[in-house]
């Protein structure tokens, strides 16, 4: 393909993604907890927590436009932090920073198409001195099927206990 024919192409991509005057403010006016990544509130905003116990938490997630990928499917990286973020709710202590490290291994094993409603259930496996791993299941509420399922490890730096 000559450069000549995708110079137009590329001044109306340009043009597409270009942020308008409104856009620009709007988005300035947002006030996110500087804990968090601008990412991490996209995920979280949309979670609804159905049942606590100490250890064990369930919740349900409806899948919104904003974290889909090019295929309607709930994006690889929104169901990572979804099992981040469900998996250590299992190990918080109030008025204890979250100061860890993670590791987490992830089996995607079904698509979640727009407008899916998730239950994402978390079970904390333990605790040997300050790591603690758990365990995270994302699951279809209508059809039973299993979405992903996530082991996730935590390591405390603080020297607190759970």
């Amino acid at each position: 393909m000559r450069e000549e024919s995708l110079a137009p192409k590329l001044e109306d991509a340009k043009k597409y993604l270009e942020v308008t005057q409104d856009e620009s403010e709007a988005v300035s006016r947002l006030v996110f907890p500087s804990d968090r990544s601008i990412y991490d509130h996209f995920v979280e905003s949309g979670i609804r927590v159905d049942r606590v116990q100490p250890g064990f938490v369930v919740c349900t997630f409806k899948v919104p436009p904003r974290l889909t990928d090019r295929a309607g499917n709930l994006a690889n990286g929104a169901i990572a932090t979804l099992v981040d973020m469900v998996g250590a709710s299992t190990v918080f202590v109030p008025h204890i920073p979250m100061n860890v490290s993670v590791d987490m291994s992830i089996s995607y094993m079904a698509n979640a198409k727009l407008n899916d409603e998730l239950e994402i259930t978390s079970k904390r496996l333990g605790q040997r001195g300050r790591y603690s791993g758990t365990y995270v299941l994302l699951r279809n509420k209508a059809s039973g099927e299993i979405i992903a399922e996530g082991r996730h490890s935590l390591f405390r730096s603080s020297s607190s206990k759970l």
